[in-house]
């Protein structure tokens, strides 16, 4: 019988989760830690990584090609071609696309309001994973003002549709702002530091992962996975310079499934955290996921060993105090 990573019982099943040695400390729920990454008006580069849920230095989606490691002088023109049409290969930058599909009218008690449907897609190839989001008008608006806090200087020539006394419900003020909001995304999405923002995911992302994790808290596994299946794939279009920002949700997907008794949906979801997270053994979900991954890699039959090695170096090089489980981390995001 294998050791579990931190004593030495055997795991009862893939549904026992030990409470791992993670450090206790939770920053809060992503979202409200203000944007990603700052950028002046063109002059100061992007900060580096410094927290456990920022980007880190390495290749990402926007990569210019003069922030390339340099080549060896001894490569001759032929190999220079072939190592360039290789790196473009590998380092496929994500472009998205955003539209307005369309846009109804709902009554409420007491309020009365446009929804807007926006659809994102990746361009280049065909995209199975596109997103499909309800946004109102006070949504956009609010966007707008988080945007101009902390990028003034850089949307001041993005158009915003202004509010109107009257005239908001008719069909050609509808399609006049399906058209403008669709050029306003596109815009923002345009400028770098602004698609990297937190404000600028949030928007796309926070209300759907907000929705999945109340569902997980209150044991709505089903209903949790079928959000966090049409959220995650776009999570993770917006957050490919800082990978570790998707990793909650693929927790949560983890959680889900392993509820639902699906070993083998969970292991893959964990994997995919686990890649994302890479030697970030800081990140306060580093050990409770290794934590839930070696328990199903056993119930599995597969390579727990490895994982369970690595939890360990782990704790050697920065031991830390026994700290919440997986699932007691998950249902503590986005409250």
């Amino acid at each position: 019988m294998p050791p579990g990573p931190l004593d030495t019982h055997r795991p009862r099943s893939f549904r026992s989760e030990p409470r791992s040695m993670a450090s206790a400390e939770h920053p809060g729920s992503p979202g409200r830690t203000g944007p990603v990454t700052q950028c002046t008006a063109g002059t100061k580069p992007e900060a580096s990584a410094a927290g456990p849920d920022l980007p880190h230095p390495g290749p990402d989606e926007d990569s210019d090609a003069d922030s390339s490691p340099s080549l060896n002088s001894s490569m001759t023109t032929r190999e220079l071609q072939e190592h360039w049409r290789n790196e473009k290969r590998c380092w496929k930058p994500v472009k998205l696309l955003f539209e307005i599909a369309s846009a109804r009218i709902e009554e409420r008690k007491v309020s009365k309001f446009v929804m807007y449907q926006v659809v994102v897609i990746q361009t280049g190839s065909f995209d199975s994973n596109k997103a499909i989001l309800d946004r109102r008008y006070s949504d956009f608006e609010r966007l707008q003002k988080n945007l101009l806090k902390s990028f003034g200087e850089e949307i001041e020539d993005v158009p915003f549709p202004k509010k109107h006394l009257m005239g908001n419900f008719t069909q050609e003020m509808i399609s006049e702002r399906k058209l403008a909001f669709k050029e306003y995304l596109s815009q923002l999405y345009a400028i770098r530091c602004v698609r990297r923002s937190r404000e600028f995911i949030d928007f796309l992302t926070r209300a759907e992962l907000k929705e999945a994790f109340g569902c997980l808290r209150a044991g709505q596994y089903t209903k949790a996975l079928d959000i966090l299946v049409r959220a995650v794939p776009l999570q993770e279009k917006l957050t490919g310079h800082c990978p570790a920002m998707v990793v909650p949700a693929l927790c949560a997907t983890l959680v889900c499934h392993r509820e639902l008794e699906r070993p083998l949906e969970a292991f893959a979801a964990g994997e995919r955290a686990l890649e994302r997270l890479g030697a970030r053994e800081g990140h306060r979900y580093f050990a409770p996921l290794l934590d839930a991954m070696i328990r199903l890699a056993y119930a599995l039959g597969k390579d727990f060993v490895s994982l369970q090695e690595r939890l360990e170096e782990s704790q050697l090089r920065k031991p830390t105090s026994r700290g919440f489980t997986l699932k007691e981390l998950t249902v503590r995001e986005y409250l």
